[in-house]
C-alpha cells in the first residue's frame, strides 16, 4: 500500500457516496466513510466513521483522529443536505447548518489532511456542489452553500505546486438518492417535470465523482 491510496469519502453510506466508495474500493484504494450512519457494504479497505458533520466540534474530533492514522491522499466531500425553503421561510440555524456541512467539514477535512499530501507532494481533492449552486426554487441556504463550495475549490489553486488539486462536480438531479427521494416521490410528476428538463430527458444515476488519474487540472467546476 502507498501513501497515495487513502480516501475519505463524506456522506459514504448511502446514495452517491456509497457508490463512489464501492468504486474506489475496486480501484484499489483504502478507503474511510464519513457519515451520520455506518455503510450497507462492508470490505476489508472500507473503515466508517460514524459522525455528524453538521456538529463542527464533532467533525474536528474525527478529522483529527483520521489524520493522525492515516497519511490522507484524496478527500471526497460528497455529503450535503437541502433544507428547502422560500427566501422569506428560510431560518438562521439552517443556513448555518449548511454552511457548517458543505463549506466547514470541506475546510476542517483538507485542514487536517494538508501535512501528509504536502509531505508526499500529492492530494486530490473533489467537492461536490450541485447544479443548484446556479439558483433554484426554495434553495436559498443550500444553492448559496453550494455556490461557496465552487469559491473555496478556486481560493485552492495556491495548493497546485504542492501537487495537490481541488476541483468541483456540480450535477443535476440524481435519481433514487436518499436525498432526491426525500422531496421527490418517485415516478410523481415532480420526478416527470425534472426529468424533461434536462436536454437527454432523464435523471441521472449516481457517478463516480472522482478522478484520481487527473493530475493537471485544479479550481474546476463540471457540471
Amino acid at each position: 500500500m502507498t501513501a497515495n491510496n487513502f480516501a475519505v469519502v463524506t456522506g459514504g453510506s448511502t446514495g452517491i457516496g456509497a457508490e463512489i466508495c464501492r468504486q474506489m474500493l475496486e480501484a484499489g484504494y483504502e478507503v474511510i466513510s464519513l457519515a451520520r450512519r455506518k455503510p450497507e457494504q462492508s470490505h476489508a479497505r472500507l473503515r466508517a466513521v460514524e459522525v455528524d458533520l453538521m456538529d463542527r466540534s464533532a467533525t474536528e474530533r474525527a478529522a483529527a483522529d483520521i489524520a493522525a492514522r492515516f497519511p490522507i491522499s484524496h478527500i471526497v466531500h460528497n455529503a450535503g443536505v437541502i433544507r428547502p425553503a422560500l427566501l422569506p421561510d428560510v431560518v438562521q440555524d439552517d443556513l448555518q447548518a449548511l454552511m457548517q456541512l458543505h463549506l466547514g467539514a470541506a475546510l476542517t477535512l483538507m485542514q487536517t489532511a494538508l501535512p501528509a499530501m504536502k509531505r508526499n507532494r500529492f492530494g486530490r481533492v473533489v467537492l461536490m456542489s450541485s447544479r443548484g449552486a446556479l439558483g433554484l426554487e426554495t434553495r436559498s441556504a443550500y444553492s448559496a452553500t453550494k455556490a461557496g463550495m465552487i469559491g473555496m475549490a478556486r481560493r485552492a489553486l495556491e495548493l497546485a505546486p504542492d501537487g495537490i488539486t481541488v476541483n468541483v462536480v456540480a450535477p443535476g438531479p440524481i435519481a433514487d438518492t436518499e436525498m432526491f427521494r426525500s422531496i421527490v416521490p418517485k415516478d410523481s410528476e415532480r420526478e416527470k417535470a425534472l426529468a424533461a428538463a434536462i436536454p437527454v430527458k432523464r435523471l441521472a444515476a449516481a457517478p463516480m465523482s472522482h478522478a484520481p488519474s487527473c493530475s493537471s487540472a485544479t479550481g474546476l467546476m463540471a457540471l
